[in-house]
């Protein structure tokens, strides 16, 4: 098992590494955004990889409310600057 969690573990840091490669060089605001959601949600995966292979449950309703309150923020940020660049 220990190779399944090795292996989920090195494709979520190639994710992390895409999508701060699109954090960086994202055309626009909203490609930023998005790329802020997905790094988000890579770090819930990541910690809830880490409660797997300890077996430890405790945190898995703390990385729900993170995850929730990420796609709050995102459709927020995205709703804001959708407003931002129609008056410009």
């Amino acid at each position: 098992m220990t190779i399944v969690y090795m292996i989920v573990l090195a494709m979520l840091t190639a994710a992390g590494a895409l999508t701060m490669w699109r954090l960086l060089r994202g055309p626009t605001t909203l490609d930023r955004i998005a790329a802020l959601d997905v790094v988000v949600v890579l770090i819930v995966a990541a910690a809830a990889v880490y409660a797997a292979i300890y077996s430890d449950g405790s945190n898995i309703p703390l990385l729900a409310a993170v995850a929730l309150i990420a796609l709050v923020g995102s459709a927020t940020a995205a709703r804001l600057v959708e407003r931002w660049e129609r008056h410009r």
